[in-house]
């Protein structure tokens, strides 16, 4: 059975069990703006991870919505141990691709 994404046309046929995992928990945070930053994000890139960077990626699912969402806005400072990498990616992405306006 593969997870249809919400509003967009990805699916998870394609995806290891891993991965299918991983963008489940990106639809499913909690707050609807984060389900739909970090889904989006995660349907148009969750294939093309590397091992390493999906484990940022699973990592970063562990972060506190409140945490997160203000690391990706900019209203929070990023811990040098996040900086970089995977959360970059989201930052930019969010950037390019705002949930309003």
């Amino acid at each position: 059975m593969a997870i249809q994404s919400h509003g967009l046309s990805r699916t998870s046929e394609d995806l290891d069990v891993r991965r299918r995992k991983a963008l489940y928990h990106a639809w499913h945070r909690g707050t609807r703006e984060l389900d739909l930053l970090l889904g989006r994000f995660a349907d148009a890139e969750i294939a093309a991870l590397s091992e390493a960077e999906l484990g940022e990626f699973e990592a970063l699912m562990e972060v506190p919505d409140r945490e997160l969402f203000g690391w990706i806005l900019g209203r929070e400072p990023i811990p040098a141990e996040r900086d970089g990498g995977v959360l970059a990616r989201i930052v930019e992405y969010a950037k390019a691709n705002p949930l309003t306006g």
